[in-house]
């Protein structure tokens, strides 16, 4: 691993960015350029000592996982996320198999969605990008394990997941989650991973298996969500999905129509922001326990 060159190119990176670059606001008084090192941490998920220790070149040497997250937060390029992958002395993932890494130009895009919850996920349903009111809205998948960031895992899996949908719709939501999971799973037959999750699935959940078996195939397009927020309420939201074929990358958006209930509580959803977070990621108002 070499620490020193790690260094230089982390501190490049990150004097490069601009904070409108990222969805940050820069402030009248800012005198740092570019970045500051607590807000490339925030946006890695990682400690502010440990970004702080790379930069310094007397850091640890960082996982995969670590480096993926990096290389988003510093909006890197596929060839300098590959370079630094080369520079931890790690493989760079491999182009073809979906991976953790986001496109700069789509994390720009989500950056820019400030009023609109938005993320970008795979098509096995791995969150990997979501603004700020997206985490207002379900959670900040960051701050869960990798393993739980996946939507069917959680869906099918975690029971507090499905609180945020009201209780008369989670059969559609379930049958949806696996239509679309055997589209993809039959779009990729040399690819292990659909294979896996839906194996993992099936031996866990009774439910996962009863649907499987009835053999429905959907692949997720555009649709109209209802959501139910502890704080502002139920919002009745239409769902728009634009896919990269090359990533297998989502892009979802989530709207609501101008003059309704809806659009109304989505606009208190971003004034409220982000409220106490349970170990799962769901959202709790305020006032519960």
């Amino acid at each position: 691993m070499n620490r020193a060159e790690l260094a230089d190119f982390l501190r490049r990176a990150r004097t490069r960015l601009h904070p409108s670059d990222v969805g940050l606001v820069a402030g009248p008084r800012r005198r740092t350029l570019g970045l500051r090192r607590e807000e490339v941490a925030s946006l890695a998920g990682m400690s502010t000592d440990y970004y702080t220790r790379l930069e310094q070149s007397r850091g640890p040497h960082p996982s995969r996982q670590m480096l993926t997250a990096l290389a988003r937060a510093l909006r890197l390029t596929g060839d300098e996320r590959a370079h630094l992958f080369h520079l931890a002395d790690e493989e760079p993932p491999r182009h073809e198999v979906p991976s953790g890494h986001v496109r700069p130009g789509l994390l720009l895009v989500l950056d820019r969605l400030y009023d609109a919850p938005a993320s970008v996920v795979t098509d096995l349903g791995d969150v990997l990008a979501q603004n700020a009111l997206s985490k207002a809205l379900s959670g900040d998948a960051s701050a869960r394990p990798p393993r739980d960031r996946n939507l069917l895992r959680r869906y099918f899996l975690d029971p507090t997941a499905r609180e945020i949908v009201p209780p008369e719709d989670r059969e559609e939501h379930a049958r949806v989650h696996v239509a679309n999971l055997r589209a993809v799973a039959a779009s990729r037959p040399a690819d292990p991973a659909p294979a896996a999750l839906v194996a993992e699935l099936r031996t866990a959940s009774a439910e996962f298996a009863t649907l499987w078996d009835e053999h429905e195939v959907a692949v997720r397009r555009a649709t109209t969500k209802r959501f139910r927020h502890p704080v502002v309420g139920l919002l009745e939201l239409d769902c728009e999905i634009l896919l990269n074929d090359e990533s297998h990358h989502l892009l979802v958006l989530h709207t609501a129509r101008p003059g309704t209930e809806s659009h109304e509580r989505l606009r208190l959803l971003r004034v409220v922001g982000l409220q106490d977070m349970t170990p799962s990621g769901s959202v709790r108002a305020p006032n519960e326990p």
